[in-house]
């Protein structure tokens, strides 16, 4: 007894017509009545009545039915599992991030996940939430860490959030402390030089709608930034950033981290997925392990 025979016996007794029946398993109508009369040779039983050109099921085809349906299905899910387990020992996962991400929480993530499934490969994309979730929209990538809210315009997407970050004003450790008491009021930001990033990340819009709040617009010194290429600027004396307090956390001692007076900023980030396809198997545990690592990050 083979699963193909078992295939056209389920397909025969749902069809109660050959022709039909070998239509929808694509294959010829007497190679299907073939492998039929052998199943039923090695049962030793008819399966199906053939009487004046109708089908229908004998007692024989009628006890099979269920138990060949049972046995299709935990072959198909057999099938799925072991593929499960393949996607783990190879393949490959496509995450997006924000620069700040990346030398801030995945590092150790990425490491662990390696450290377990060595055989999938980690594609990584670097940019600004507005620019990876076009990337997700068009299906280049499996899994971002975007900033939310997200756009208005944004595609379907399946948001979890992952953690809440504070924002705070980093300055060169050669230059005076901005504002006073240790901590730096968006009122202080008026006609201090700022290093700003790039249009389309968050940071440069959060930054933007904060000092606009409080009547006034920035002065930039330099931008157009990427992450590391800001607090190089800000290193070299340029200006102040406000930048999460990860990216901020591992500048260096040649920068200073200076918190924002309450309420202060934050941003909240969140794993996304398109929600329209389902991400790969090796996907969903990166999911998994950002999801069990990030709440303790923020």
């Amino acid at each position: 007894m083979h699963f193909q025979q078992l295939t056209y016996f389920v397909a025969v007794a749902e069809t109660l017509h050959f022709t039909r029946a070998a239509e929808a398993v694509h294959v010829s109508q007497p190679s299907l009545s073939q492998q039929i009369r052998a199943l039923e040779s090695e049962l030793g039983a008819e399966l199906f009545s053939r009487a004046r050109g109708n089908i229908a099921l004998t007692d024989a085809g009628e006890a099979l039915l269920p138990l060949a349906r049972r046995i299709l299905a935990d072959a198909e899910t057999a099938r799925h599992e072991v593929q499960e387990l393949v996607q783990l020992r190879s393949g490959r996962v496509r995450l997006g991030a924000t620069p700040s991400l990346c030398t801030g929480l995945l590092p150790d993530v990425l490491r662990a996940f390696h450290d377990r499934h060595p055989g999938v490969r980690l594609l990584l994309e670097e940019g600004g939430s507005h620019d990876l979730v076009r990337q997700l929209a068009r299906g280049a990538l499996d899994l971002a860490l975007v900033v939310l809210p997200l756009p208005a315009a944004s595609p379907a997407l399946t948001t979890v959030e992952l953690l809440r970050e504070d924002l705070v004003v980093v300055s060169s450790a050669a230059e005076p402390a901005p504002g006073r008491g240790g901590r730096v009021r968006i009122a202080d930001l008026e006609g201090a030089p700022l290093v700003m990033f790039r249009h389309g990340y968050n940071l440069r819009e959060l930054t933007l709608a904060a000092c606009r709040a409080e009547g006034f617009e920035p002065s930039f010194t330099v931008e157009g930034g990427e992450m590391d290429a800001v607090l190089g600027f800000v290193r070299a004396g340029l200006g102040i950033a406000v930048v999460p307090s990860m990216a901020a956390g591992r500048a260096g001692h040649d920068l200073r981290k200076t918190p924002l007076a309450g309420p202060g900023l934050r941003r909240t980030i969140a794993l996304a997925h398109r929600s329209d396809v389902a991400p790969p198997r090796a996907a969903r545990e990166l999911q998994r392990m950002l999801l069990e690592h990030g709440p303790g990050v923020g």
